[in-house]
């Protein structure tokens, strides 16, 4: 039974409430510092933890619950006589409840203008010690991190005589220990950044050693293959209009390959939001690459320009909008067998109609342009870590290298074609005309080849290339990647140049009387 709780917060939110909740609960309460002096301010009585242990608080509040009376009232096993008899003789009281959240130290050095002093300071002593104690000892203590608990905790103590089951106890002294490991692991993240002038500034963006945090949303049925398991876990500190931050409408549970092309499609996706000019996209996706791209004035339109580049790879593929998914949009897609339908939003038609075929997995998520801090690639007894391809090359950032200048729409073609070749796997070869992928040739061992297949695909479609703009990920090594798109129809071509043979390919770009820009930055993408 809860009798006496310490409450000792930096985040203040709801800890008023909830405090005046234990109190008509008969609850004796305990804190310190601030957070005493908000209670007392709300007329709680409160009792504060330098009285309690007869000492002060000390070095500007470093030193404060770091003392046997609070530490013994936290750890003492209540049914070890021992145990009990060690408090009484040194006049000790248990304490059955620990409120508390750290010093804000992830946020502190978030700032630039943080400080390496200021950074220190905010490291907390006192609260993982408490925190640790009373997670140890979570049969008989209740510890809570998260304003996000309160309520289903002072509910459970209601209904219980102010008792909390043990299940509810250990689960939050999980959060407990996730959550101290997690600060921890920042903490030395950050110290492991810095140079040795201990400049904030001037930290890497690598640090020494480096501690990751991800909380587990679901288990698979299985991984990418039926013989392998799966998880899906979620960052922490999960970015808005990440992919992990979706919420499911309707359909089966997502599989490991659901999610992992889900991101695909929609990191794609997101990447027309500020430079479509207000244009709907639609990407749709098949084993982790687009087969269809397209513009369109609105979500209908860009999904029929979309399917119209490959319907064949289309099918039970992962689609993904960039505005919200209405009835009409929601129709056209319903007459083909959609594994993931993603959008910011669906209107009440659009649920009606998706209602009729549950298997249909809807995503809703918001829509943001953030990007996660690392890119991480496991290896054999290793992990590569990059910061995310982030670059969107601009109009200005690029050189024309040819004779002939690109017309209007020529360059539009080109920049279309460029931001969706950075989604498709390298090789690639993208062709694009009038907001759409009009053939995607990708994962070739060749850049030929992949040239080659991009033309094919566009053939099997019954689409035609004359006049289209192709762009390539990475450079053409020889003029033979070149002449192949041209023969294809291409009349401009966009790549980053940089090869050894640059002045080939110009040359060559040149005799077929074609456009062509460099944008001096490379897409690969394994």
């Amino acid at each position: 039974m809860i009798r006496t709780a310490l409450l000792s917060v930096s985040d203040k939110n709801g800890i008023v409430p909830f405090a005046k909740a234990l109190h008509e609960q008969g609850i004796r309460l305990i804190s310190t510092g601030g957070t005493a002096k908000l209670l007392a301010e709300n007329h709680l009585p409160v009792v504060e933890v330098s009285s309690l242990t007869q000492f002060p608080e000390m070095l500007d509040g470093r030193v404060k619950t770091l003392h046997p009376m609070v530490h013994g009232g936290l750890l003492a096993r209540r049914d070890f006589p021992e145990h009990m008899a060690a408090l009484k003789k040194h006049g000790i009281d248990t304490i059955d409840m620990l409120v508390i959240n750290l010093y804000p130290f992830n946020e502190t050095v978030a700032r630039d203008q943080c400080s390496f002093e200021d950074a220190v300071e905010n490291i907390d002593i006192g609260g993982p010690a408490m925190l640790r104690a009373a997670a140890k000892n979570h049969q008989d203590v209740t510890v809570l991190i998260s304003p996000d608990d309160y309520a289903p905790v002072l509910a459970e103590m209601k209904a219980n005589n102010n008792t909390v089951s043990y299940k509810t106890n250990l689960g939050l002294a999980k959060k407990v220990f996730a959550h101290t490991a997690q600060y921890d692991g920042a903490i030395a993240n950050y110290l492991s950044s810095l140079g040795d002038d201990l400049d904030h500034k001037a930290r890497s963006a690598y640090p020494e050693t480096l501690h990751l945090a991800f909380e587990k949303v679901q288990e698979m049925r299985y991984g990418e293959n039926p013989h392998q398991s799966a998880a899906f876990y979620k960052d922490i500190d999960s970015v808005d209009g990440a992919l992990a931050n979706y919420q499911q409408l309707q359909g089966k549970e997502l599989s490991y390959n659901n999610i992992a092309d889900a991101d695909s499609a929609w990191e794609c996706v997101k990447s027309f939001s500020n430079h479509s000019g207000g244009a709907a996209a639609c990407v749709i996706i098949k084993h982790a690459n687009p087969c269809g791209v397209a513009v369109g004035a609105n979500a209908l339109e860009a999904y029929q320009k979309a399917f119209k580049t490959d319907p064949s790879s289309a099918f039970g593929g992962i689609i993904a909008f960039n505005v919200p998914c209405d009835g009409m949009a929601a129709e056209a897609i319903s007459k083909q067998f959609v594994e993931v339908l993603i959008a910011p939003s669906f209107s009440a038609e659009a649920k009606t109609i998706f209602a009729a075929k549950q298997n249909v997995r809807l995503l809703e998520i918001p829509l943001g342009s953030a990007f996660n801090t690392f890119d991480f690639k496991r290896v054999g007894g290793g992990l590569l870590v990059q910061s995310p391809d982030a670059k969107n090359v601009l109009e200005n950032e690029m050189r024309v290298v040819s004779q002939r200048l690109p017309t209007p729409s020529e360059m539009n073609d080109m920049m279309f074609a460029w931001r969706v070749a950075k989604f498709v796997k390298s090789n690639a070869i993208v062709y694009c005309a009038n907001g759409m992928t009009l053939g995607i040739g990708a994962g070739q061992m060749s850049r030929v080849d992949s040239a080659r297949m991009a033309s094919i695909k566009a053939e099997n479609a019954g689409l035609s290339l004359k006049g289209s703009a192709v762009a390539s990920d990475a450079f053409f090594p020889f003029r033979d990647g070149l002449d192949v798109v041209v023969n294809g129809g291409a009349s401009c071509a966009i790549q980053p140049g940089g090869s050894m043979r640059d002045d080939e390919i110009i040359a060559a770009a040149n005799e077929h009387g074609i456009a062509m820009i460099f944008t001096g930055t490379r897409h690969f993408r394994h």
